[in-house]
């Protein structure tokens, strides 16, 4: 059983008018969740500021897409409900049904407006990406030295509480390194980096520090592995080995309990040994090969991520 706690099938979808949730060419969708036994996937609704018409606000823009997806997932209802927390999963998984978690990635989506995003928690959304790529009124991503060493704005830290009192999940994968001590030093409950990795195995900025695999763990919070080949190695292909490794790594810096998966599917281009999530067996094979047990790979799977979603 499998729990993914990023994917970007949504703009893949959206981008090309296609409604072909059930069965497509992208790395996610309903067969393919089927068959690699994914009992949730959270849904992320991507927003790049720089691909938003000008005439069109960056929360409208949100709008559309998610009122695009609905109807898709509306039309898709026999196989996929949308959960908001721990007991509608469990009814979903009690009626055979794939649980979709709804996400923001890119806090762009909601301006500097609170009420935006309590609407949108009202809409279902139950995580939400801080920054992505850009600067925007919550933080600063993690590309540069200057903006690594700048920390939440003062906008950002209410968004924290407010995350917090709402329920929704707060998602350090993107932010600055200051930004994620920021959040660790004011959110109250745990939080996650859906779609990260380590940065001592692959010195990347998107990846975590040591210390702040340590600081998640403590918190209670997990990291979903993240399957892009230049997170993971110096190979151009994404191969299960080198997911292994940052697992492997993970594992002694912060403990069995905070890892997770976070494929990037739909969101990544290079070469994928696991090319869809239907194959996500692949990885589990492998951890077994390297002595890891059935109940750490069942925390890895989605036991960890379960734990998490208790929190909503």
């Amino acid at each position: 059983m499998v729990i993914d706690l990023h994917c970007d099938t949504i703009l893949r979808l959206y981008e090309q008018d296609d409604k072909k949730l059930l069965s497509n060419d992208h790395h996610v969708d309903l067969n393919k969740l089927d068959k690699g036994n994914v009992l949730a996937q959270f849904f992320a609704f991507f927003i790049n500021r720089k691909a938003i018409p000008k005439h069109v606000s960056p929360y409208n823009y949100f709008t559309k897409i998610y009122d695009f997806f609905y109807d898709i997932l509306d039309e898709n209802k026999e196989y996929i409900r949308v959960a908001t927390d721990y007991d509608t999963y469990k009814k979903n998984q009690c009626n055979r049904k794939i649980s979709a978690f709804l996400t923001i990635e890119g806090g762009d989506a909601i301006a500097d407006s609170l009420d935006n995003l309590r609407d949108a928690y009202d809409k279902g959304i139950r995580l939400m990406t801080l920054t992505w790529n850009y600067p925007n009124a919550i933080g600063y991503p993690n590309l540069t030295e200057s903006y690594m060493k700048s920390g939440l704005t003062n906008f950002g830290k209410s968004v924290i509480e407010e995350m917090n009192n709402l329920g929704m999940l707060i998602d350090v994968s993107h932010l600055s390194d200051q930004g994620f001590y920021d959040v660790a030093e004011r959110s109250k409950v745990p939080f996650v980096a859906s779609h990260s990795n380590a940065r001592t195995i692959k010195k990347n900025p998107r990846n975590m520090t040591d210390d702040m695999i340590r600081v998640l763990a403590n918190k209670g919070g997990i990291l979903g592995i993240n399957f892009f080949a230049p997170f993971l190695g110096d190979s151009s292909k994404s191969r299960v080995e080198d997911i292994v490794k940052h697992i492997q790594h993970i594992k002694k810096i912060g403990g069995i309990e905070v890892l997770a998966l976070g494929s990037d599917f739909d969101g990544i281009e290079c070469e994928l040994e696991i090319d869809n999530i239907s194959k996500i067996e692949l990885l589990r094979d492998a951890l077994k090969k390297q002595g890891f047990s059935e109940n750490e790979l069942d925390l890895i799977m989605y036991k960890n991520t379960e734990r998490i979603l208790k929190t909503l």
